[in-house]
């Protein structure tokens, strides 16, 4: 499923024809954060973003916390079905 763009980003998958693509991001796509729960996308993977953007991607992102809370396949489906349609 990995796609490079012609600019040498590397994408989880992607349907390059209309420049949308999915990212999974596990535990190192995040800070560390001592107080809380909430988490935070480091440095790298917020620059990948806004560059994406920046070249006409539609990106979306399936965080490993969202995606290890869900139960089961159809809980899966539905959670991928919501974040497709909120993209589009």
């Amino acid at each position: 499923f990995e796609y490079e763009t012609p600019e040498g980003l590397s994408l989880d998958m992607a349907q390059p024809d209309a420049k949308t693509a999915i990212e999974v991001d596990g535990p190192t796509h995040f800070l560390k954060c001592t107080k809380g729960t909430q988490r935070v996308e480091n440095g790298r993977t917020k620059f990948k973003s806004r560059l994406l953007r920046q070249l006409g991607w539609t990106l979306i992102r399936i965080p490993y916390f969202d995606w290890d809370a869900l139960n089961d396949a159809v809980a899966q489906d539905s959670y991928l079905q919501s974040k497709i349609r909120s993209n589009a």
